[in-house]
């Protein structure tokens, strides 16, 4: 594992989205400097030792404030819900690549500059992906060149910068690689299944059920970053690595939902139908949506291949190089976050089948 060191004055950009404010309140409760910076404040109630930044990561100056008088970087800053295909316009594609990769080259631009010591980046596991099984995969698995989402396309691209970057003027930088995101303030996995059960569109179960995915506890990986920060030493094991980070547990995505799905009241289905089939289904259907105007099929092509596909990743280099064990099983998280799911989902039917409509 090697030898580690104190973190210092800790900037979190994206301070104030799921992952990053959770990581604030962490770092915060260990005793650490932080600094937030996001384009909103933070939501983590006023403590003597936050800063919160308030400015745009495509910003120069915003990033050099941002930056000034800090030791340690973790990255979190990124557009996440980036679609593929022919939904991408020019304009789109061009906002993703400015902020992703664009903001994060700024920043560890200025970081050099302002003589920041360690630089922790977030990518993700679909950097490797590419629509392939994958079972148990590794960190030698080569980066796809098939990309199906602008998110893994701009991943890749600004993970590749980041560590080449490791050593450049003594600024020490490493990758984590989260799966699924999920738990307290999650705004995405779990917004998407309750939006599909309030539509009545989970009337089936897809694909196999010893199909695997992983995913990432997000107090599981907010101690996965602090490990990797904490490794960016001169010659030591983090610094130019990449590594998964996840819960350590594969589980198939229809059995990790279910028990959110009950607890909410729901009924759960017992039906399967082949992942092949329904990917041809929603291919044509997506075909036909572009072209004349149909709605939007229910499931997007890709979200059907990765549910009906292997694809989990080994956490033992992390394990090895870092020291990380999750803190939590799937099942102590999901005991620790029924809570606060549930009370999304109500809020969620409240708002009369609009999910757009319920609030944080």
């Amino acid at each position: 594992m090697g030898e580690t060191t104190d973190l210092g004055r800790v900037l979190v950009t994206g301070g104030s989205g799921f992952v990053g404010a959770n990581l604030v309140t962490e770092l915060l409760g260990r005793g650490l400097e932080v600094r937030s910076f996001d384009r909103v404040p933070s939501p983590v109630e006023d403590h003597p030792r936050l800063q919160t930044v308030v400015g745009d990561i495509t910003v120069l100056d915003d990033v050099a404030a941002a930056v000034a008088d800090v030791d340690t970087v973790i990255h979190t800053a990124a557009i996440i819900d980036l679609m593929g295909g022919a939904s991408v316009t020019e304009e789109y594609r061009r906002r993703s690549f400015a902020v992703n990769v664009g903001g994060t080259e700024n920043l560890v631009h200025a970081s050099r500059r302002a003589g920041v010591k360690r630089f922790v980046y977030t990518a993700s596991n679909s950097v490797v992906m590419g629509g392939q099984v994958i079972s148990g995969g590794d960190e030698t698995l080569p980066y796809t060149s098939r990309f199906n989402d602008l998110y893994t396309e701009t991943k890749v691209v600004a993970e590749k910068f980041v560590l080449a970057q490791n050593g450049v003027e003594g600024m020490l930088t490493c990758s984590i690689r989260p799966s699924g995101i999920w738990g307290r303030g999650d705004q995405t996995m779990f917004r998407k299944v309750f939006e599909s059960v309030l539509a009545g569109h989970v009337k089936v179960l897809v694909g196999n059920k010893d199909v695997k995915l992983d995913n990432s506890y997000v107090h599981n990986l907010i101690h996965g970053f602090i490990l990797a920060a904490e490794h960016l030493v001169p010659g030591g094991t983090a610094p130019g690595q990449a590594y998964f980070v996840n819960d350590g547990e594969p589980i198939n995505m229809f059995e990790f939902s279910r028990p959110v799905v009950e607890a909410c009241g729901e009924p759960f289905p017992t039906f399967r139908v082949p992942g092949g089939l329904v990917k041809f289904a929603m291919t044509v259907w997506q075909f036909l949506h572009f072209r004349f105007g149909l709605p939007k099929p229910l499931l997007e092509p890709l979200a059907v291949e990765r549910i009906s596909r292997d694809n989990y990743f080994s956490i033992e280099k992390a394990r090895r190089d870092l020291g990380y064990e999750p803190l939590f099983t799937t099942e102590q998280a999901l005991a620790e976050c029924l809570p606060y799911y549930t009370e999304l989902y109500t809020r969620m039917k409240a708002a009369g089948r609009d999910p757009a409509t319920a609030s944080r």
